[in-house]
């Protein structure tokens, strides 16, 4: 039987111009859900965030000189910092910019300490059981997102006549289609060439077609737009009297994406280097620039609050992909960079893509939350973490149990009928 050849991108690899598209608009369509949600939740304009996200993400790959292969888009763990800046009474997104530009400087400080001091120091602070069971937390943490998604139970999806969301067996149909169809996509194609790289973009178009047929597309947002919409970008608002106040609430945020951050460049280091390994090339090593990914970060979290979009870091979903579809190229994020900017531009074009049902990226999101749980613990497998040893474990254990439950429960508390906290 003929040996299987091996198909992918390293980071230095560029696929020819209509691959470089294509795989590029696959990585918008998988950070578009949670950019543009994270947007909607906080109060910041949507093309905004998302033509920021996209310099963000062309920035950090000219930064890197297409070393390390990252989208960077808004992150959940912002969300609550900055709604609450922003919904104060002495607050508001320009004031929440001041904040997030601040946060920024702070990533980059980290990152320029850790470039001076070695990726050692960074390694005993936030070593593998810490960074994997981040990763793990992660994934773990967004499922109910996911489900919410799926169901219809999400904010602003399915309402009934008094205005509370309601679940529908419809949107959990399309849903478990398109979960289905894309794992099917990612097992059956891959090695398969470029059709192999977009299992996610032809699940979602299956999804769309089946959420097109069961009438939970709507278009009327594509009608109303307008063809050319510039973004309303807004500058930061460091005179407010505030400002220390918004950057206490929002820069502390920092702390806790750092841990993301590097759990997410080790990851993908991972799967890079084990692609290399298969293809008989040398291992780029993307993990020894940590510093410089954190750098990035921080720039990233600068553009964002300097024009107008919240603050985020590199994304794990698509990280997630690029382990499905084995597709590590640079050149292929810059693209979807430059994408998710002109699609910021182009009015009807993104209310298209905004037409795309929350049920069908629900189904999507199971998926590759999933793998980002998963890619956890493929992470701490790889290290050798020794779960006999009662220190990791004691670590490990403390951050899955605080992370996972401290984002299911409110307070820590199930409200269930045993339960004594005050309610």
């Amino acid at each position: 039987m003929a040996q299987q050849k091996t198909f992918g991108y390293l980071p230095q690899d560029r696929p020819n111009p209509p691959a470089l598209v294509s795989l590029g608009l696959q990585h918008v369509l998988t950070m578009f859900p949670a950019t543009v949600l994270v947007a909607l939740l906080t109060g910041f304009d949507v093309a905004v965030t998302l033509f920021a996200s996209g310099l963000a993400t062309f920035v950090a790959i000219l930064g890197s000189r297409g070393r390390i292969p990252m989208y960077y888009g808004s992150s959940f763990s912002y969300i609550a910092a900055v709604y609450a800046v922003v919904s104060a009474e002495w607050g508001g997104v320009q004031l929440a910019q001041a904040g997030i530009v601040v946060t920024g400087i702070l990533n980059i400080l980290v990152g320029l300490i850790v470039r001076a001091a070695g990726k050692d120091i960074l390694d005993r602070i936030l070593p593998p059981i810490v960074t994997g069971s981040v990763a793990i937390v992660i994934g773990i943490s967004l499922a109910k997102t996911a489900l919410d998604m799926a169901s219809g139970m999400c904010q602003g999806c399915v309402v009934d006549a008094a205005g509370n969301p309601t679940p529908s067996n419809t949107w959990w149909l399309v849903a478990m289609v398109t979960l289905v169809v894309t794992i099917l996509f990612s097992v059956y194609l891959r090695g398969r060439g470029l059709l192999g790289m977009l299992p996610v973009l032809l699940g979602a178009v299956v999804g769309y077609a089946v959420a097109l047929v069961a009438g939970l597309v709507d278009f009327a947002p594509v009608n109303e737009a307008a063809w050319l919409a510039a973004p309303s970008f807004t500058l930061p608002d460091f005179a407010n009297p505030n400002l220390l106040t918004a950057v206490l609430a929002i820069a502390p945020i920092a702390i806790a994406t750092i841990p993301e951050s590097t759990a997410h460049l080790y990851q993908i280091s991972l799967y890079i280097d084990r692609l290399a390994d298969q293809l008989k090339r040398p291992k780029p090593g993307v993990s020894r620039l940590i510093g410089l990914n954190l750098v990035l970060d921080g720039i990233g979290d600068t553009i964002n609050g300097l024009l107008g979009g919240c603050a985020g870091t590199n994304y794990g979903e698509n990280n997630s992909l690029m382990a499905i579809t084995r597709n590590y190229s640079s050149a292929v994020l810059a693209a979807a960079g430059v994408i998710a900017m002109l699609l910021a531009f182009v009015g009807k074009l993104g209310a298209l893509v905004g037409t795309l049902p929350t049920a069908v990226t629900g189904g999507l999101a199971i998926y590759l939350f999933g793998v980002i749980a998963l890619q956890g613990v493929a992470l701490m497998m790889a290290e050798r973490v020794n779960l006999f040893d009662p220190r990791q474990l004691a670590i490990g254990a403390a951050i899955l149990v605080v992370g996972i439950g401290g984002s299911v429960f409110e307070g820590g508390c199930s409200r269930s009928p045993e339960c004594s906290c005050p309610r």
